[in-house]
């Protein structure tokens, strides 16, 4: 069931990023250009996307566990720290430059194209690099706690 539902979501998801037009790395740079022809049309998705989540994290706060049974771990964290900007500079300037963020990107990859494939490409090794970081610092803080 669990698989299932995620896979819904999934489609769901992909769909709802198609008929939004968020696929569609034009309308995401038309979005961006405040100087230009300004498409203000992917805010009011964004917006929509906005409310939806608050009321489903509203409710999902209310409760202990999931639809399908699984213990709630919502996010707890409220501070603004240095790597959570800098990685949201690092989103919002490839978006510009290419029109695609991850879940666009994914939901397009099947129609092809070299800039697609290049950003999706680009996507997975700057993940790669992240989480080969993140194992390196957490052994660093490993060894340097003292041994019980």
């Amino acid at each position: 069931m669990q698989l299932l539902s995620s896979l819904m979501a999934g489609l769901v998801f992909g769909l709802g990023l198609i008929v939004s037009g968020m696929t569609d790395p034009e309308k995401v740079q038309g979005f961006l250009d405040l100087k230009g022809w300004w498409d203000p049309s992917l805010g009011l998705v964004m917006l929509g996307a906005i409310l939806v989540g608050s009321i489903a994290f509203q409710r999902a706060s209310k409760r202990e566990r999931s639809f399908l049974g699984d213990v709630m771990q919502l996010p707890i964290a409220s501070n603004i720290e240095r790597r959570l900007v800098l990685g949201s500079l690092m989103f919002g300037v490839g978006w510009g430059l290419a029109g695609f963020c991850p879940g666009p990107a994914l939901a397009s990859l099947l129609s092809g194209g070299s800039k697609l494939m290049i950003f999706t490409a680009a996507m997975v090794v700057g993940m790669a690099v992240f989480e080969a970081l993140e194992r390196r610092k957490a052994a660093r803080q490993t060894l340097s706690e003292p041994q019980a």
